[in-house]
């Protein structure tokens, strides 16, 4: 039930397709080269008819760019496997960690879900 953040994109793919979570973007925030808001899509879920596909290297690209990362939670209170994932700003998740770098690894990567305005256009 512990939370952690993610910086790293090969961690964040990993922890995605355990959960067969695919890289998306909400319809209607990009425009042209850009993605729009980032997000993973998990299979069952609310996504359907909100969300676009895009290629994994598209979203980590995304992500970079704006300085994000992805607070995760590995399993539930119930010990089941967890879908819960929040992207944020990296400075966002280093005042809530209170350290000046977050990441499991120490590597850089990004969480998205609060500072939407950073990883799309309105």
């Amino acid at each position: 039930m512990a939370q952690r953040t993610l910086t790293d994109c090969n961690e964040i793919r990993q922890w995605a397709e355990e959960r067969d979570a695919t890289p998306s973007c909400v319809l209607g925030t990009g425009g042209g080269e850009d993605p729009g808001m980032l997000r993973l899509d998990f299979p069952g879920y609310s996504g359907e008819g909100k969300l676009q596909p895009i290629d994994w290297e598209e979203w980590c690209q995304k992500f970079e760019e704006n300085d994000l990362a992805l607070i995760v939670e590995d399993t539930t209170a119930n010990g089941k496997k967890s879908n819960f994932n929040k992207i944020v700003s990296r400075s966002t998740a280093e005042e809530k960690s209170g350290h000046s770098k977050s990441g499991s690894s120490g590597s850089k990567s990004k969480s998205k879900s609060s500072e939407t305005k950073k990883s799309g256009s309105r």
